[in-house]
């Protein structure tokens, strides 16, 4: 058991899921990072290890034992659960017309479902804490490019889910979610994938705020929103994408 506050986070191992851990463990939170790449999730909670402690955790969130086993495991590690990060997600971009059906429904098991089966095994637990799920959506859920229709409609899911969530654990639970746009992830991939960034100075200018986004910038919000400062916030959306969805770009 312990005094300080636990957060769990889901696609905790690697990119944005990583820069949150590493966040609420800078500001004295114990975490458990679950993902399906155990290997990477042990990297992480090695690096990490001067930072505080972090239990990494594997886990397929589309599967429902295996997100009961997470939130079991972590709340028996440290006696509470303070937040929810539902951060897993993939992507598949095949065309239309190729996406088989399977292919479709393991990006909605991940990215919605996940999600889902997280905020409901984890709200008894939050609802004690009068914690908060955050969410970790896309602009995708606002914009598309060819070839995302799974990943588009499951962010577009969450986003929705975010604000029935609110409305059904409200009061004692708040959830809110986080629309990234380009976060450029390449230096918080594990050590076998990870490279340096390869960013263009138009990559930057075409970003009204004049760069492309970091994981550090997702985790600072993340952290505010599981904190008391938010506690007037639920079933809100945040794009964070450097002012990209309100640029109009003519051809």
């Amino acid at each position: 058991m312990t005094n300080r506050k636990v957060a769990v986070v889901t696609g905790g191992a690697q990119g944005i899921g990583k820069a949150i851990c590493a966040r609420f463990l800078r500001e004295g939170w114990a975490v458990a990072a679950g993902d399906i790449d155990f290997a990477a999730a042990r990297e992480t909670a090695a690096e990490l290890r001067t930072a505080g402690e972090l239990l990494p955790i594997r886990v397929d969130v589309a599967e429902e034992s295996d997100v009961k086993e997470l939130l079991r495991r972590a709340r028996s590690r440290f006696g509470r659960i303070d937040a929810l990060v539902n951060n897993a997600g993939i992507m598949n971009g095949k065309p239309l017309a190729r996406m088989t059906l399977a292919e479709w429904n393991r990006v909605i098991g991940t990215n919605l479902t996940g999600a889902f089966l997280c905020a409901k095994h984890a709200a008894p637990e939050l609802a004690k804490r009068r914690g908060a799920i955050i969410n970790i959506s896309s602009t995708r859920a606002l914009m598309s490019e060819a070839g995302t229709e799974a990943y588009s409609a499951s962010k577009g899911g969450i986003l929705a889910l975010t604000h029935a969530l609110a409305v059904s654990l409200g009061p004692r639970v708040r959830v809110n979610c986080i629309l990234p746009g380009w976060i450029e992830t390449s230096e918080w991939k594990k050590s076998s994938r990870r490279h340096a960034a390869k960013l263009s100075r138009a990559d930057h200018a075409q970003h009204p705020c004049g760069r492309v986004g970091t994981p550090e910038d997702i985790a600072a919000l993340a952290w505010f929103l599981a904190g008391a400062e938010a506690g007037f916030i639920t079933g809100a959306g945040y794009v964070v994408d450097g002012g990209m969805t309100r640029k109009m770009i003519y051809v």
